[in-house]
């Protein structure tokens, strides 16, 4: 193992030395400036690529290394950190930008002085200092020599984000993707099923968007809207409730990203390849670009629920998950909406009224029910006899299960104590949503989540 790593190491740092003296070459050699600065991107961009991959495979190696060791465990919640800081990082710079440059379009001058090249232009001001900000129609006269392009963010969103797939989900399938009261399915046939999915979603997607519906606003944002839909359906019925909602946002994710690589970033690079040229570039490809931006921008908002919809069991715990998650999805794009509606300066009086309140009757459809059986009285030692068998084995300072080999999120049972404090939580997962034990992998019976829902109505005493 010390060899591989020392192979991958001596052959990244070889690929190194091998760019960077390839990209002196060009720049000796090559006298045209523009030409020059586009191979030399081209090259910064294949050296990027090959550190992540070279990156992937020293953790691959690692991982292999310390597979079945006390040390796994350890390994997968560090990369499980890292990982989800740089996704949360990387994603907030994306919707951050999709943000500002819809914000933009939808703020600028298009009537006051505004000179026939131009489609508007915008006064702001911003960490002391005032900006002026132009829209072309199509492109300038002239082609500045640096442009700044916003893609890098959208990539590392999803590479992070596919990694976290991985760390969180694939590598931990029986466990984490799987729930056999769901459907009885192979670990291999679930990642197919996974990856297979945001494949098939894109290239629906993508027919949509190219098909005459387009031009039919109402009715193409209604056949979307059910194709998204569609597949939160096939996900509750594939996957753990949790999963599911984390495959709903990876999905959209992918759309996302997809739109920036096919579609968004060649038809600038198209736009700016023509006016370099000295031809008028296609407006066309400009109203391409901006339909797919506009679906991007409308996304953000249910993809950030998705991200952080695994710390709330009573949605992705629900019996009807999927129209759970239809409705968040629907209620916070109609948010999105609103506020797209009042950048341009224009009133919408229903939008925001029904998108809250589909929001608050979804908050209260999943409310806890109340149970009417009259509980005996039941003692801690039931209880703790129950979390013994059914719990114990992850949530232990020293778990004994095949995937966890540390507690998750740090809860441990290992004392009366320990469970007493915990009274809320163990309400909130064992009883109410049973979305613990994971996917309920030891079995924990109806009957043990009522005792242990009356020990806690009963005031969860040691005695």
């Amino acid at each position: 193992m010390a060899l591989i790593l020392l192979i991958l190491f001596s052959s990244i740092l070889v690929m190194l030395v091998m760019m960077t003296y390839r990209i002196h070459t060009i720049n000796k050699q090559n006298k045209d400036i523009d030409l020059r600065h586009e191979k030399t991107t081209l090259i910064q961009g294949w050296i990027y690529a090959a550190i992540i991959f070279t990156i992937v495979a020293i953790i691959a190696s690692i991982y292999f290394m310390l597979r079945g060791t006390p040390y796994e465990g350890h390994m997968m919640e560090w990369l499980n950190i890292v990982v989800r800081v740089m996704h949360i990082t990387f994603g907030i710079a994306w919707i951050g930008a999709s943000f500002y440059f819809v914000f933009l379009e939808n703020a600028l001058n298009r009537t006051e002085n505004v000179r026939d090249e131009l489609a508007g232009d915008l006064w702001a001001v911003h960490g002391g200092g005032f900006y002026y900000l132009e829209k072309y129609k199509v492109a300038p006269k002239t082609i500045p020599k640096h442009l700044h392009w916003f893609k890098y963010e959208a990539y590392f969103t999803w590479v992070s984000g596919f990694a976290l797939l991985f760390i969180l989900y694939y590598f931990n399938a029986s466990a984490m993707l799987i729930d056999v009261e769901v459907a009885k399915i192979t670990p291999t046939q679930a990642i197919l099923i996974s990856i297979g999915s945001f494949i098939v979603a894109w290239i629906m997607y993508d027919l949509l968007c190219k098909s005459p519906i387009r031009k039919k606003p109402w009715l193409f944002v209604s056949v979307g809207t059910a194709l998204l839909f569609a597949f939160a359906y096939m996900y509750s019925q594939v996957f753990s409730g949790r999963a599911a909602f984390i495959h709903f946002g990876a999905m959209i994710g992918s759309i996302m990203v997809a739109n920036v690589f096919f579609v968004i970033i060649p038809s600038q690079k198209a736009m700016v390849a023509a006016a370099k040229k000295g031809i008028l570039p296609d407006p066309q490809k400009g109203k391409n670009a901006l339909f797919r931006s506009m679906h991007n921008n409308y996304f953000t908002l249910p993809v950030l629920f998705v991200m952080v919809s695994n710390h709330f069991p009573s949605t992705f715990g629900n019996q009807y998950q999927w129209l759970v998650l239809a409705a968040i999805t629907l209620g916070s794009a109609g948010i999105k909406h609103w506020l797209n509606v009042r950048e341009r300066g224009q009133l919408s009086v229903w939008v925001l009224p029904v998108s809250v309140l589909l929001l608050l009757a979804t908050a209260y459809v999943t409310r806890p029910q109340i149970a009417n059986t009259k509980c005996e009285e039941v003692s801690f030692a039931e209880v703790n006899s129950i979390i013994q068998q059914r719990c114990i084995s992850c949530h232990s300072s020293r778990p004994t299960d095949d995937i966890y080999t540390a507690p998750p999120n740090g809860v441990v049972y290992d004392t009366p104590n320990d469970i007493v404090k915990k009274m809320d939580l163990i309400l909130q997962r064992v009883v109410v949503t049973r979305t613990m034990p994971q996917n309920n992998k030891t079995n924990m019976t109806l009957e043990e989540r009522d005792k242990i829902r009356c020990w806690i109505e009963q005031g969860g005493s040691t005695r």
